[in-house]
């Protein structure tokens, strides 16, 4: 008897169906699983014996017989430990040491162990969404991850039952009839998320606040320029201080990306916050971009939909810095390998942190800088043209005077300037509902079309800019695209000149 079970493997960040088949005939003792599995499946069926006779039934190969399990489509790698329990649910099937109807419906997955209990795995979001996608009507896990598989009713309403189960012998007993576990229900908290920072205790900075406001109302890139302690660190920390929250389909977005990077916490596993990745400067490529065996996603994806800080920006790796090109670009990243592929999306904001040279005192009134001429050149050098051109806003931090430094506090700034972003938001959101995009960032050369309309006289200043050299055609379109966000925020249709005029100085005065 050839019994069929169905269960799942993650690609990039969708899953998709697996068939299990489990065949046993007369024969020598034998277990084996094919379709392509890893080290981890091939492990699995010491894990299946032991569950097996730790519930009190008969374990694979107890008898002269030849057990095989079939993991189909065979050309897709199978992953992980998250096929031990609907391959044990499949050979007790062909077994006939149960019997039960509706496996057409049903998905299964878990990871065993010894004794028959059921640890979580990675993914459970993405596993309910193929549910959804599949018309299954049940998915039975672990019940660790039921609370993470029953998000998708709260956004999006499927008719699916989440079964969480702790063992091996509930399972049997649940698909027997033998006894009754009631669908997940349990309601998952909505808090609003709180944060450690406000933008009112930085001292001093106002040009820099400005422009953090800035790239938060339209999702654009920044590079802060300053001396050691100016404040740069900071600065981004209060980024996602001004932010609007996540809407439901973001929070489905992001927290889909942490359940398959394993990354979610059980006992709440939903992220309401935006996220903000801040790896150290010796971060890897595969680290900073995804890859790996299997294929994973990487930090510029962990930021999606929030920002990624950079610190000591022109040390990072020349490599890692070059592959942002097209992420920065394009919004997600296609990683390639010999026998896998995955596109990412990486939609975040860009916040780098650079010294003006290598000791960090350059232009510094107070303190003679030490490098020379040559080590200077050859450290702004560590940041390409491509990658300039890719930022939006650039900000120069001067030293913040002691008066500034005793000055009182300003209490709530970060809620002041997040109503401004949240109202800059609202107005991108309605612009582009029929655009299938969020930000001023992500407009294309249509939307700028559409949407970036000039006073007289504002095609004559870009006009000099880009005579000068000052602008290259993407900068040039970047221009519009801060003004636009600049617009929003003030509640204006039209673009200003002056509106222009701020954009520009945001790019100029790095570039000239």
């Amino acid at each position: 008897m050839v019994s069929l079970v169905y269960s799942g493997a993650i690609e990039g960040l969708k899953a998709k169906l697996i068939e299990i088949e489990a065949d046993i005939s007369p024969g020598f003792k034998r277990f084996e699983v094919v379709g392509l599995p890893d080290k981890a499946v091939e492990e699995s069926k010491e894990r299946i014996r032991s569950a097996i006779k730790s519930s009190g039934l008969k374990p694979p190969c107890s008898r002269a017989e030849k057990v095989l399990i079939n993991l189909a489509p065979a050309d897709i790698k199978k992953e992980g430990a998250l096929y031990d329990l609907p391959i044990a649910i499949s050979y007790l099937l062909a077994s006939k040491q149960i019997t039960a109807n509706n496996f057409q419906k049903r998905l299964i997955l878990g990871e065993l162990s010894l004794n028959g209990n059921l640890r979580p795995i990675k993914g459970a979001l993405s596993f309910s969404l193929l549910c959804e996608e599949q018309k299954l009507e049940e998915i039975i896990l672990p019940r660790k991850n039921a609370a993470e598989a029953s998000l998708v009713s709260y956004f999006q309403k499927p008719n699916i039952k989440i079964i969480g189960v702790n063992t091996l012998k509930e399972v049997v007993e649940y698909l027997t009839n033998a006894s009754l576990i009631s669908p997940f229900r349990e309601k998952i908290s909505f808090e609003s998320p709180s944060y450690d920072f406000d933008i009112g205790w930085i001292k001093g900075q106002q040009f820099a606040k400005r422009a953090l406001e800035i790239a938060a109302a339209g999702g654009h890139n920044l590079l802060m320029i300053g001396p050691p302690g100016g404040g740069k660190t900071l600065l981004a920390k209060t980024i996602p201080t001004i932010l609007p929250e996540l809407s439901s389909q973001e929070i489905l977005e992001v927290t889909n990306i942490y359940s398959v990077a394993g990354l979610l916490n059980h006992k709440h596993p939903i992220v309401l916050q935006r996220p903000f990745r801040a790896p150290h400067h010796t971060a890897s490529k595969v680290a900073i971009v995804g890859g790996g065996t299997p294929i994973k996603p990487g930090e510029i994806t962990l930021a999606h939909r929030g920002v990624l800080f950079l610190d000591e920006f022109p040390e990072f790796h020349r490599d890692v810095i070059e592959s942002l090109r097209q992420p920065l670009e394009e919004g997600f990243v296609s990683l390639l390998r010999a026998k896998q592929r995955a596109i990412f999306p990486c939609r975040f904001i860009l916040v780098a942190a650079s010294n003006p040279c290598p000791c960090g005192h350059l232009n510094n009134p107070f303190k003679e800088c030490a490098c020379s001429p040559a080590q200077i050149a050859k450290y702004q050098r560590k940041l390409s043209g491509p990658i300039i051109d890719r930022i939006d806003l650039f900000v120069e931090l001067p030293y913040v005077p002691f008066e500034d430094l005793i000055s009182p506090e300003k209490e709530n700034l970060s809620e002041e300037i997040r109503e401004k972003v949240v109202f800059a938001r609202k107005t991108q959101v309605q612009r582009f509902k029929k655009e299938n995009i969020l930000t001023n960032s992500e407009m294309g050369l249509s939307q700028i079309k559409k949407y970036c309309l000039l006073e007289e006289g504002g095609l004559e200043i870009l006009k000099e800019s880009v005579r000068k050299g000052v602008l290259s055609p993407r900068g040039f379109y970047r221009i519009l695209k801060v003004a636009r966000t600049i617009a929003d925020l003030e509640g204006t249709k039209k673009i200003k000149t002056s509106y222009l005029q701020e954009a520009l100085m945001y790019r100029t005065n790095y570039l000239t």
